[in-house]
């Protein structure tokens, strides 16, 4: 069965060039569309879509104040965030409201059907440029976790996981080959597979091997989560 769609933008023109570019691919097809939260809810109720392309700014309510209602519904769709917005608290809050991937709209058409894609297996997928943001927003919470709050002043929530406690257990990272470990520093920053096979004058295809063996070794689904784990070994970054 084709992976059903709902795309929701409102800038019709895009909607229905990104229609025609996902209408060439032979596993998916788009069920429904939509320009604004509402008509997006309807759609869901209507249509059960497997996956949800989501803009952040829609008239009246935006993207990410709509996922919680578009995920509600039962069976609940993957929602995956297609935007133009590289604001960092855009980001961590669809991530934390449910959203499965959040991608940028210069993203290439082959990449964006292979999202789709990965989205629908259960991965998260974010923009490389992203990554870098979703890192940093993850070191920014840990370290606000682990300040002591002033007198009277609550401490903030973090909104991503703690990390691993490295006194405990060897960091999980030990398990990866030198050159697994470099590849694993580039993702941390936001590298493409093609930008990391240009710095370290590898293949793409071997880069996307590379990439394969780090996530198995760690027991991971996406390079997003294998980027946070980086993030918590300060000999990784």
């Amino acid at each position: 069965m084709p992976i059903r769609l709902l795309v929701v933008d409102d800038h019709t023109l895009f909607r229905r060039g990104l229609i025609a570019l996902l209408g060439a691919a032979d596993d998916l097809t788009v069920v429904a569309e939509a320009g604004d939260a509402g008509e997006a809810l309807r759609h869901v109720q209507a249509h059960a879509p497997d996956v949800v392309l989501l803009d952040n700014h829609l008239p009246g309510v935006h993207g990410v104040d709509a996922l919680p209602q578009l995920l509600a519904h039962a069976p609940a769709p993957r929602v995956l965030m297609l935007t133009v917005s590289e604001d960092a608290d855009d980001l961590v809050h669809a991530l934390s409201r449910g959203a499965s991937g959040y991608l940028l709209k210069t993203v290439d058409g082959d990449d964006l059907v292979d999202a789709i894609r990965r989205v629908h297996r259960g991965e998260s997928v974010v923009s490389p440029e992203m990554t870098v943001k979703l890192v940093a927003a993850y070191r920014q919470a840990t370290q606000a976790a682990q300040t002591p709050p002033s007198a009277g002043v609550p401490a903030p929530e973090a909104v991503l996981p703690e990390p691993t406690d490295t006194d405990a257990a060897p960091h999980p990272l030990a398990k990866l080959s030198p050159r697994e470990r470099d590849i694993l520093r580039e993702i941390a920053r936001g590298a493409s597979n093609k930008e990391i096979g240009r710095k370290l004058d590898i293949a793409e295809t071997t880069v996307k091997i590379h990439v394969q063996h780090i996530l198995r070794k760690l027991n991971l689904t996406s390079r997003v989560q294998a980027a946070v784990l980086a993030s918590s070994d300060p000999d990784q970054t």
